[in-house]
């Protein structure tokens, strides 16, 4: 990448994740003013946040049909902050937490940071993805503290179903363990939706997991980097739910965590109010980005037997199943080297084998188009 670019040769990066760097059109103006409250001149630490952030918080999650309260949120700079208090919170050196695979790298380094050791359970693909609870209550040790769930997974934009989500509060409850869910690309429909109550009920997936009755010690993770597609302003937030007796304890430790870091700067939490209410426009235009590219995706493979892609309900990727003819960095490579695009390697993201590649729905449409016309190249492109 490095040479091709010194070279100043043309890159088709269908890695492409920042939406600040996608084409998408921002309220510039709206988006800066709202760092301008006075009121973040003054210093008022509050370990759970700014009460005003916390009301906007639970006003996004009241539009989903869930209740949450003010003393439920706590506001960090970002999910992976999140999740390490939640590390912290639950686990001592050595506890494992279980995690669904294929997914985002990223958990890996951050349980590593925390010496907490994650524990795969696999998603399996059968006309689209589902959790193999076999093999998820098989992996369960004396060790293991939390099973964590991406709502919908990246990168295979995969909805937890409510059927699923039952037998995941069952296996808490069997083992006693916690239930972490990470929803940021919760408003992501692939097929251009808001996510809505109604939406989720005629697919049988998962609302928020704020929603609904809490069994076990649940906590919720979301941010503003994907619902405002604002990822360099840094707010996110866990939001806890459970039994009174084990959600009372939960927020106090939780509480001295937080205390501890004091890590969210006043102007953002001034302005989260703000960055929510508005953030429908940028979600419309991302929802239709990727609407569209999946279209074109689909297009293209009509006329070339060799790629496929898997169903993707939500979020910014699709996976690509390719020939494994090699490893799937060495076909990386390849595409880079030879036709100028960027992908990621299955591996990445811990899929099994090789013959995987993952392509971002965000990439503008005329170097999605012609990056995944490529890809089908090196394999050849006609169906008969």
């Amino acid at each position: 990448m490095r040479e091709r670019r010194a070279a100043g040769l043309e890159i088709l990066d269908l890695t492409a994740s920042n939406p600040t760097r996608c084409g998408f059109v921002y309220d510039e103006e709206g988006i800066l003013a709202a760092l301008g409250d006075r009121e973040a001149l003054v210093y008022d630490p509050e370990p759970h946040g700014m009460l005003l952030a916390r009301e906007s918080v639970c006003r996004y999650y009241a539009e989903r049909g869930a209740v949450v309260e003010p003393e439920q949120v706590f506001l960090t700079t970002s999910t992976s902050e999140a999740y390490s208090w939640l590390f912290r919170l639950l686990c001592d050196a050595g506890d494992e937490v279980l995690i669904a695979q294929p997914s985002y790298p990223l958990f890996d380094f951050l349980a590593q940071i925390e010496d907490v050791r994650l524990a795969p359970y696999p998603l399996v693909y059968d006309h689209g993805w589902q959790i193999d609870f076999a093999e998820l209550r098989a992996r369960v040790t004396a060790r293991t503290k939390a099973i964590a769930v991406v709502h919908p997974n990246n990168p295979t934009g995969h909805f937890t179903k409510e059927a699923e989500r039952r037998e995941l509060e069952k296996v808490c409850v069997e083992f006693g363990l916690a239930l972490i869910v990470d929803e940021v690309f919760l408003d992501s429909s692939a097929g251009g939706e808001r996510f809505d109550r109604a939406l989720a009920e005629r697919r049988g997936l998962a609302q928020s997991f704020a929603t609904g009755e809490h069994p076990v010690l649940t906590f919720v993770l979301s941010g503003i980097s994907k619902i405002a597609a604002l990822p360099q302003m840094k707010a996110a937030w866990i939001c806890a739910f459970g039994r009174e007796q084990d959600l009372t304890e939960a927020l106090g430790r939780l509480e001295v965590v937080a205390d501890t870091f004091l890590s969210m700067n006043a102007p953002v939490q001034c302005a989260l109010p703000a960055w929510l209410a508005g953030s429908g426009a940028t979600q419309e235009q991302i929802r239709a980005r990727t609407r569209g590219n999946l279209v074109v995706l689909d297009q293209i493979l009509l006329q070339n037997r060799a790629v496929t892609r898997l169903e993707v309900e939500a979020g910014w990727y699709a996976v690509l199943r390719v020939p494994a003819l090699g490893s799937d960095e060495d076909l990386a490579v390849r595409l880079v080297e030879e036709r100028g695009v960027s992908v990621h390697p299955g591996y990445f993201f811990g899929f099994a084998g090789d013959g995987w590649l993952v392509v971002s729905l965000l990439t503008p449409e005329d170097k999605f188009r012609r990056g995944v016309e490529a890809i089908c190249g090196m394999f050849g492109s006609a169906r008969d």
